[in-house]
């Protein structure tokens, strides 16, 4: 055969392209057979996996409703869960707002209570802020401040001694008016109490700023104080009229401490002078002393007429003594008298038994009524008479 085809020096016949067709077709019907049978295995296989989806999509849309009705359970106890504690929690909001309601009322009450406290207490304060104006403006004013210290030192007078025992602004024999005369009994003599203690000079030494001025102000107010204190000495101390010792009333307990801390020159000085500064304590002391030697002295005075008086009522006990005796010898004579009647009204008593037993003769009778005659006894009366 002619070739038909030449091809790189190569020529190709119709009957080798005939038999490479031919070999081509078998190799197509060979693959298509193949093919074939692998498609049929394939597709069992994909039925088997079908039916294993359809199983497991069956299962998994049980799974899913055990699930939906899982969670429609679960929802309803959450929903029941949810409500209890919505309610307890109301309950108890409920309770603590109720409770907070109440200690805000008790808050609010006790607040108002203390609010009332504040404004009585705002108006004490006040009332205090005018009553330390008051006193501001007596201790700024030296005759009121002297007034006051005079107020004070009566008042302590008056509260421990009698009347009789004291005389304010009484006027001495040499002319001179003491604020109070105290009146010891005799052979004490009268203790003068002065009570103008130089109370602007302490003011002054008190407010005094800077060393210069305090130190200035200091000697001011220690020779003020020893000037008053001669000047007591030699008004108040009269011999054979008050006592020998005169008091310079302070009317201040803390001023009273400064002055014996830091002015214990001016102490010494009033002691050689006789005159002592008291403050509102210790004079109260000195006056309960007082009023002890009064009430001794008083004592004393009534000894003889107390002494006769226990002599009187020793001889009104001796007599009753006495009395009582002669009562108690009555009594004892009364009481023998009781027993022999008695015995009598036993002895009586028994003869009548008797007789009631028997029968009656003249002549016994006669006898028992003379044997009774005889066993009487003769009663006395206290007086001594018969019965």
């Amino acid at each position: 055969m002619e070739p038909i085809i030449e091809f790189s020096g190569a020529s190709i016949t119709l009957t080798e392209i005939l038999l490479a067709a031919l070999l081509v077709l078998v190799a197509i019907i060979i693959t298509a057979i193949i093919m074939r049978r692998g498609r049929s295995t394939e597709a069992q296989e994909l039925r088997r996996h079908l039916g294993e989806m359809r199983a497991e999509q069956s299962n998994l849309q049980g799974r899913l409703s055990q699930f939906a009705e899982d969670s429609e359970r679960r929802d309803a106890n959450f929903a029941d869960v949810l409500d209890t504690r919505l309610a307890g929690v109301s309950d108890r909001v409920g309770r603590s707002l109720e409770l907070a309601q109440t200690r805000t009322g008790e808050n609010l009450s006790k607040l108002n209570e203390r609010l009332g406290l504040i404004d009585q207490a705002q108006s004490n304060i006040k009332a205090l802020a005018g009553e330390v104006s008051s006193l501001q403006s007596v201790l700024s004013n030296k005759q009121a401040r002297g007034a006051f210290g005079e107020k004070q030192m009566q008042d302590l007078i008056r509260a421990f001694l009698p009347t009789r025992a004291f005389t304010f602004q009484h006027t001495l024999s040499n002319g001179t008016r003491v604020d109070a005369l105290i009146h010891m009994p005799e052979g004490h003599g009268d203790v003068a109490v002065d009570s103008k203690f130089p109370l602007e000079s302490w003011r002054r030494m008190v407010e005094a700023e800077g060393s210069f001025e305090a130190k200035a102000a200091k000697s001011d107010f220690r020779a003020d104080v020893l000037r008053h204190i001669k000047d007591i000495s030699r008004k108040y101390l009269i011999e054979g009229e008050t006592y020998e010792l005169a008091l310079l009333f302070l009317p201040s307990d803390a001023i009273f401490s400064e002055v014996h801390s830091h002015f214990d020159d001016v102490i010494d000085k009033g002691f050689s002078q006789r005159v002592v500064v008291v403050s509102p304590t210790t004079f109260m002391a000195t006056l309960h002393t007082m009023q002890a030697v009064m009430n001794d002295a008083e004592i004393q005075k009534n000894a003889a007429l107390i002494k006769r008086e226990v002599s009187v009522m020793s001889e009104d006990v001796a007599r009753l003594g006495e009395r009582v005796a002669r009562l108690q010898k009555h009594f004892r004579q009364a009481d023998q008298d009781i027993s022999d009647i008695q015995i009598s009204a036993r002895k009586i008593t028994t003869r009548a038994k008797k007789i009631g037993k028997v029968e009656f003769e003249t002549d016994s009778t006669e006898t028992a009524t003379s044997d009774i005659e005889s066993d009487l006894p003769t009663l006395k009366l206290l007086s001594g008479g018969e019965i």
